[in-house]
């Protein structure tokens, strides 16, 4: 094992990979992650992922409200490096300027595209046809530091949020494995990212989460896999949010209202979007559990739904 000294910063399942990489060929002296959260109708006090992966081996855990003005137990650990991912805050220069190997940041896209929170999201909404890694080193504004390394992966339309977090999660872990010994030992290369190609990927918004079936099908298709799981796509229906998890871009030509059930197949129901047909396939109905839609149909009235309207 490598007896550089690292603190990792992050939080959710994402950086787990990430961090266990990090325990198996390095000494991670510290974890920091954010507040632990109530959950549940219970309101039960849930450890985040990154957590109880450090409980697990015995790593001490600070879990600040407020890493911008709480951290100086954070620099007393006295790291050699300090990687990041997903950690949820920003990182003040304190602690940005302690480490003697710099911090570094694990970021869930192909930098500069897509600065912020969910990068993930935005590439699959967006239609993007490929993403990737990029370790960087980190800079008080917002994954602007210089580029280290990337990997880059094709999005597949059979993606979803989940997949492809699941599998860029992986190659995050992999990729930062391969560059951590050129940094320790100074040979890494260092690309200043061009200012004039950066867009954003900032945490999706309720309003953005609400499916707008004015738009293409395409893009339909492209919001609800980008946000599903969670927090799900969602439309409205009767008055009542219906959340949308699949959908299938359907190649029949069709006339309607832009968010009109048009069409009730076995797999799925039919609605009309500004170019053609979307088929929803896997929904959530007002206060029901998660279904496939074809489970859904068989406990309605199927002909009661065409000509209704999505809002």
């Amino acid at each position: 094992m490598n007896k550089t000294k690292v603190v990792f910063m992050g939080t959710p399942d994402f950086a787990v990979p990430i961090l266990e990489g990090l325990i198996e060929n390095y000494d991670v002296i510290g974890v920091v992650s954010q507040p632990d959260k109530r959950v549940g109708r219970k309101q039960e006090l849930v450890n985040t992922p990154i957590k109880e992966v450090a409980l697990k081996h015995n790593i001490p855990v600070f879990q600040p409200e407020k890493i911008r003005v709480d951290y100086q137990d954070v620099i007393d650990l006295g790291a050699d490096i300090i990687v990041t991912c997903a950690y949820g805050q920003i990182i003040p220069k304190e602690i940005l300027d302690a480490p003697r190997l710099g911090c570094i940041n694990v970021h869930g896209s192909l930098l500069p595209k897509l600065r912020g929170g969910a990068p993930i999201h935005w590439s699959i909404i967006n239609g993007d046809k490929k993403t990737g890694m990029t370790i960087m080193y980190m800079d008080v504004k917002m994954d602007s530091g210089d580029i280290i390394s990337q990997r880059e992966t094709e999005i597949l339309d059979s993606d979803n949020l989940e997949s492809l977090y699941d599998r860029m999660s992986l190659i995050g872990r992999d990729l930062l494995l391969d560059t951590m010994p050129s940094i320790i030992d100074g040979t890494n290369s260092r690309t200043k990212q061009n200012e004039e190609e950066v867009t954003f990927g900032f945490n999706v918004k309720r309003e953005e989460e609400h499916i707008d079936f004015n738009k293409s099908s395409r893009d339909v298709f492209n919001l609800i896999r980008g946000l599903c799981p969670v927090p799900g796509a969602y439309a409205v229906l009767d008055g009542n949010e219906m959340k949308i998890y699949s959908s299938i871009i359907s190649d029949k030509k069709v006339s309607g209202k832009c968010g009109e059930i048009t069409n009730i197949y076995k797999n799925g129901i039919g609605v009309c979007t500004n170019d053609g047909e979307i088929i929803l396939t896997d929904i959530k109905p007002f206060g029901k559990k998660r279904m496939d839609a074809a489970s859904y149909l068989n406990g309605v009235d199927k002909k009661s739904l065409i000509g209704k309207v999505f809002e």
